[in-house]
């Protein structure tokens, strides 16, 4: 199979394999790492994959991208491992389906790629004798997440920051419990804030020999394993599906981007977001402005005012976008409409679906996932699509009982995993958003 080289999203910094793009997180040049070539999924090998579990589908995915680094056995053993839970795809009405990511053990979709990331980089780092300080930035369910995926790695430590305002308690708790080799920093600002430090981080040539990397999305090895729940939607469907995608920092939805490009049948994706509404004007106006400071919504995870995965749907797209959101060529936006719907849901209307899904079909959603719901409602009144759609929902409702409660009367159930994480004692630290205080925190945590 040929190599699959990495170009940096601002065209800068040289290129490089799949390892040195994953060990590293983020391009020299601030860019992200991107394929120069999507690999091809054929109708026979979607074929032979129609019965296969989610391990074996995970596997036939990412072996497109790494079988020059890993191992058949050392895959196969990944996946067997990350996948050991349950991912349900429920049918609630004839022609929509809820596909539930949120069985892993932080109840949230990113424990797809964490789980899979963490034991892939600790491959990598066995392979190559090194050790790792990895930088996350989170607006809910990624710090958990990478967090629990990491806990334990002995050639890793992890610092975590998130926006302290921005996030629900218990989203809080499943990352400030563990101790160990987390470091958790509760950031007095917005996620964007909280993700521009991490970024300035890696560029600060003071830092360069303390091996620093990133497990947010900015990571493509984030972004692979979520190549997978798409492949395997459409193979549990069995038909050409439409896709509906909650989206803040979009890595969600560039997974979806690239199994459609590798050759799955995914006529259209419904891009939901909240009052973040800064993509859904870019694809209305095409003219891109950040929405700085981000405006703080129920769906916190979404609060995003720049996704950073945007110059990497662009560049998808034949456009360049450098980090800071300035377009320096325009991809071609008659190909992103035929792919692609963008919605914006208020709180209002986010709360009011909570409301609808539960009375209509007794299912109950959290926000995230309300906001997909309504967006997909919004795109099948304006078009009248029939195509069958499964709506990505992305968290348990128990991270989010205030609003669960206040909307529908009902305290939703605590998973068992995070009935642990909540009696245990916490420990974080705080900071204001300063860069300096930053750089030293990270020097005396290394």
């Amino acid at each position: 199979m040929q190599e699959i080289k990495f170009y940096s999203t601002n065209l800068i910094a040289k290129n490089v394999n799949v390892k040195e793009a994953v060990l590293k997180g983020l391009a020299e040049d601030k860019g992200l790492y991107m394929p120069d070539k999507i690999p091809a999924l054929t109708e026979k090998e979607l074929a032979e994959l129609k019965n296969a579990d989610y391990p074996e589908i995970a596997f036939a995915i990412l072996k497109k991208f790494l079988s020059n680094f890993v191992s058949d056995d050392e895959l196969k053993k990944i996946c067997d491992d990350a996948y050991d839970f349950p991912v349900p795809i429920e049918k609630i009405a004839d022609n929509i389906s809820i596909m539930r990511l949120d069985k892993g053990p932080t109840a949230a979709f990113k424990d797809f790629a964490a789980r899979a990331m963490a034991r892939l980089m600790e491959l990598f780092l066995e392979q190559e004798n090194k050790k790792l300080l990895i930088l996350t930035a989170t607006s809910g369910d990624t710090g958990s997440a990478v967090a629990n995926a990491f806990h334990g790695c002995e050639s890793i430590k992890l610092i975590v920051l998130f926006p302290e305002k921005e996030i629900t308690d218990r989203q809080r708790k499943l990352m400030t419990t563990l101790g160990d080799n987390i470091s958790v920093v509760a950031i007095d600002g917005k996620f964007d804030d909280c993700q521009a430090l991490v970024k300035d981080a890696f560029v600060d040539t003071d830092l360069t020999g303390l091996n620093l990397s990133s497990a947010n999305s900015i990571n493509f090895a984030r972004l692979m394993p979520q190549i997978v729940y798409y492949v395997y939607a459409y193979l549990k469907l069995d038909k050409e599906i439409n896709v509906c995608i909650p989206s803040g920092n979009f890595g969600n939805l560039m997974g979806g981007l690239i199994a459609k490009k590798m050759g799955v049948p995914i006529k259209k994706f419904i891009v939901a977001v909240n009052e973040n509404d800064e993509v859904a004007n870019f694809f209305k106006t095409q003219l891109y402005e950040k929405i700085e400071p981000s405006k703080n919504c129920i769906s916190n995870a979404m609060n995003v005012g720049h996704p950073s995965n945007l110059s990497r749907l662009i560049a998808l797209y034949g456009g360049i976008m450098d980090e800071k959101g300035s377009i320096k060529k325009m991809p071609d936006m008659e190909k992103i409409h035929r792919d692609m719907n963008c919605y914006s849901v208020s709180d209002e209307e986010t709360k009011q679906e909570i409301k609808s899904i539960y009375k209509k079909y007794g299912v109950i959603v959290e926000p995230h996932g309300a906001v997909g719901l309504k967006a997909m409602k919004n795109y099948i009144a304006e078009t009248s699509d029939s195509t069958p759609v499964v709506c990505v929902e992305t968290a348990d409702p128990a991270k989010f009982p205030e609003v669960i409660r206040e909307v529908i009367n009902i305290d939703p159930p605590l998973p068992e995993s995070m009935r642990e994480a909540m009696e245990k004692e916490e420990n974080y630290e705080k900071m204001a958003c300063d860069y300096e205080t930053f750089k030293k925190f990270i020097v005396s945590s290394s």
